[in-house]
């Protein structure tokens, strides 16, 4: 006798091994076309390419959407496209702080798709790690959503006194250590994260850049993971969601990072996101919001969000965005 198939928004759904290979799969694919075709570093990425790419990512991301609506329903589709849009929006802060890096770092340009890249790969292996995590102790755990509600509040108090300038990489620990540890050169050598000078093998400043971004990504995981389970208890969709998000990033970044001081209201717009998921959390055992409900208040937040920030006219610099000047200078240190 065959045994019914368990809704995919109850809490006891169990995702077949061959759903996770087959996403698994086209995970790996996607990010192989990242690093295999933008993450070389032989050349810059052009403001045309990035937004053909976009479109790209959100197509595929929008299509698994679909995917999702037509094998389990109405309602697992719609809490991967919340998810999703939770996810994107987020990943829009860390574009802020990946060009403060750059700058701070002073990264070529032709090889920050390549950091992108292999940073983008370490963030998705990072937060598999705390999904399965953060469903183990949703399951066995009841005020783990309490905790996490919690965690949301104060990421979003946070977020409202966000100031992408005030970002200091160079009080990063992990970077710190490295500086003790390993020898290392004062300029870059195109992709190379080693070189032989004197007779020794000395680190490039690559080395420092994957490290910040690397410690970076940990924090950023830890503030967006608990956002997406109050939309979704589902580890399938929950991974799902932050790979589709994370993989179009990289093009996304090369779309914005010219346009990021007409942003002006971007970490206000998330941090009454954040607050919202918090407080249903908080509230989850007296009232179960429901997911059309997330998925418009999200929704409408960021449209009201892009909206007042493009009537607003730049006040001042990119907010830590590269200037004229800095990018020559990226580019006459770039070796192609």
């Amino acid at each position: 006798m065959q045994l019914p198939v368990v809704p995919f928004a109850d809490a006891d759904f169990s995702v077949p091994l061959s759903a996770w290979a087959i996403l698994g799969g086209v995970v790996i694919v996607m990010l192989a076309i990242d690093l295999v075709v933008f993450g070389r570093g032989k050349r810059e990425v052009t403001l045309k390419e990035s937004i053909a790419w976009s479109v790209v990512w959100l197509v595929l991301a929008v299509a698994f959407g679909g995917v999702m609506w037509l094998w389990q329903g109405g309602e697992a589709g719609s809490e991967y496209l919340a998810g999703y849009l939770l996810e994107r929006s987020l990943s829009l802060d860390n574009i802020f702080v990946f060009a403060v890096l750059f700058a701070y770092f002073a990264v070529p340009l032709a090889v920050q798709p390549r950091v992108l890249a292999w940073g983008i790969a370490l963030a998705l292996v990072l937060r598999l790690i705390f999904i399965l995590v953060g469903a183990a102790l949703l399951s066995s755990f009841h005020f783990t959503f309490y905790v996490f509600g919690a965690l949301l509040l104060y990421t979003a108090w946070k977020l409202i006194r966000h100031d992408s300038t005030e970002i200091e990489p160079e009080h990063n620990p992990a970077l710190k250590l490295l500086r003790k540890r390993l020898p290392m050169t004062t300029e870059y050598h195109g992709r190379k994260m080693t070189v032989r000078e004197g007779g020794r093998r000395l680190a490039t400043p690559l080395v420092a850049v994957f490290v910040v971004v690397a410690t970076t990504d940990v924090i950023f995981a830890v503030d967006s993971i608990p956002a997406i389970f109050a939309v979704t208890q589902v580890p399938f969709i929950v991974f799902a969601a932050n790979a589709f998000a994370m993989l179009g990033l990289r093009a996304l970044y090369f779309v914005l990072v010219g346009m990021m001081d007409r942003f002006v209201y971007l970490s206000h717009g998330l941090a009454v996101i954040l607050a919202f998921i918090g407080v249903k959390m908080l509230i989850i055992d007296l009232w179960h919001v429901p997911i059309w409900l997330s998925l418009s208040v999200i929704v409408g937040v960021l449209v009201v969000t892009a909206v007042l920030s493009m009537r607003v006219a730049p006040a001042g610099g990119a907010g830590g965005t590269p200037s004229e000047a800095e990018r020559e200078r990226q580019r006459e240190t770039t070796s192609v």
